[in-house]
């Protein structure tokens, strides 16, 4: 049987098609979009991300029987904002993940509702990025809108109700919403009440690998599927992409090194960061994680690259960069481009270089960004260390990760061994993994991560280039503390 794997992503939805043995039988890439209103501003159409699925998946099959699929999994950013009124039409373009535009929100509920009640509710305390800040910044700014709101969901569920007819979410990315009980996995009536909406207007609640339908018969015409095509609910997108990477079970951790770039450590139970430093969701496997996001890591390269330097050559501009150059560069980076959550939680945060001199080259710059990514990755790494976990080797993935350079600095900045996965295909492939297991092709989540999964190659650390990274850090560390109040008087 096949399974269909999507990740819908901040530009473009990639679909995957996948068998029960793992083996990527075809994919594509549809792109879309970004509407940037205001600056530090992000929305987007969710009928452009309904027509790249739609309009992808025909081509996805166009050389196969399609009378074998079987299930179907998304995978998706997260936090975004999605709302719809009684006749199933879209209110206002979707608030994405990395928009800024929140900040008052965020301090009212951090100051005044408190950090203590708020993690007590939720198991975290309130980010620009994610749900019921954008819900409190609709209620105040487009009361009209507002007021017609009777769906609320998160990207993917949206594709998932276009397809199934029905109005869900799992818990993995019901817990950045900052309006689930995370602990007991249900919707926090005082969150709700607090946000102005009813447990009506919210999604059902799934396990990312349950069933949440087939295919509304309409649809299943328009793709040329079978009506029994399960969709599972599937999961946010860096849960989905640790499935991909088989980051399940006890202590597991996976590196994501895409537009965002998150430290991603799985649990079997429940535990908070007494400074929530890091988030505490659901995962993806039935249990729980701590996640420690950064939402600039990938995409500062590409802006450096596409932007400053007007150069694609990413390698070429990589070659350069000798082993004996790493750790000795006198040249910091600050990769807030679009403010920092994890661990600072500021959204006045912004990029910066620091130390350049008149010997100062194009590729100590470049050397920089990619050394910066690697310690704000650190810094929340720092936060997973001081809660006593001991993490000698992660998975990594990510646009990022096929750069071999990117991750032998990210190897020794942390000091652990990097496991590049075989297939990295991200949320798309977790998606179709989660979509296997509803289907009853795999017992659980943690067996078909343990057929599927395999590591492609082993970066190590150097200790010599590691104690080196050590020192460099420390003074990385400082840099932020230092400008943290000339911020707002930037904006």
């Amino acid at each position: 049987m096949l399974y269909i794997g999507i990740d819908l992503g901040t530009s473009a939805v990639k679909l995957l098609l996948m068998d029960e043995e793992g083996h990527i039988k075809n994919e594509i890439s549809r792109e879309y979009p970004l509407e940037f209103p205001r600056p530090g501003w992000s929305q987007q159409n969710p009928e452009d991300w309904k027509n790249a699925v739609l309009g992808g998946i025909p081509d996805l099959l166009a050389s196969f029987d399609k009378s074998q699929v079987a299930g179907i999994g998304a995978g998706g950013q997260m936090h975004g904002l999605v709302v719809l009124d009684e006749n199933d039409r879209v209110i206002r373009p979707a608030i994405l993940w990395n928009d800024g535009r929140t900040a008052r929100e965020v301090d009212y509920l951090n100051e005044e509702i408190g950090r203590e009640t708020l993690s007590a509710r939720t198991a975290n305390i309130a980010f620009a990025g994610f749900t019921a800040p954008k819900i409190l910044w609709m209620r105040k700014h487009e009361p009209e809108n507002f007021a017609r709101i009777r769906k609320i969901m998160l990207p993917k569920d949206y594709i998932n109700y276009i397809l199934t007819g029905v109005h869900c979410t799992d818990y993995s990315d019901a817990s950045g919403m900052l309006l689930l009980d995370v602990e007991h996995k249900c919707w926090s009536r005082e969150m709700l009440d607090l946000c102005g909406i009813t447990q009506d207007q919210m999604p059902h609640l799934f396990e990312s690998y349950e069933a949440v339908g087939t295919l509304r018969p309409e649809i299943a015409a328009q793709l040329g599927l079978p009506e029994t095509v399960v969709v599972c609910a599937g999961a946010g997108d860096n849960a989905a992409a640790a499935v991909g990477t088989g980051t399940v079970g006890e202590g597991a951790c996976n590196i994501s090194l895409g537009t965002s770039g998150t430290l991603f450590i799985s649990s079997e139970h429940f535990g908070v960061d007494p400074h929530n430093a890091l988030h505490a969701f659901a995962h993806a496997d039935g249990h729980y994680h701590l996640m420690g996001c950064m939402l600039s890591a990938a995409s500062c390269n590409k802006w450096w690259m596409d932007e400053i330097l007007g150069d694609r050559d990413y390698a070429g501009a990589q070659a350069p960069i000798t082993d004996e150059m790493l750790g000795r560069n006198h040249v910091y980076f600050l990769p807030y481009l679009m403010g920092e959550r994890s661990p600072i939680n500021d959204t006045n945060a912004r990029g910066a270089f620091l130390g350049m001199t008149m010997d100062t080259t194009r590729t100590d710059f470049t050397q920089a960004v990619l050394e910066g990514v690697a310690f704000a990755i650190r810094d929340s790494f720092e936060v997973a260390r001081s809660l006593g976990l001991e993490i000698r080797h992660s998975m990594i993935c990510g646009g990022g990760a096929k750069s071999p350079l990117w991750k032998k600095i990210i190897a020794n900045v942390l000091n652990v061994e990097l496991h590049t996965p075989a297939s990295e295909q991200g949320p798309g492939m977790g998606g179709a993994m989660l979509a296997m297991v509803a289907c009853g092709a795999y017992p659980s989540v943690q067996a078909v991560c343990d057929r599927l999964v395999q590591v492609a190659d082993t970066v190590r650390p150097d200790p010599a280039i590691a104690a080196r990274y050590e020192e460099r850090y420390r003074q990385f560390s400082k840099i932020y503390p230092a400008l943290k109040a000339l911020y707002p008087q930037l904006m």
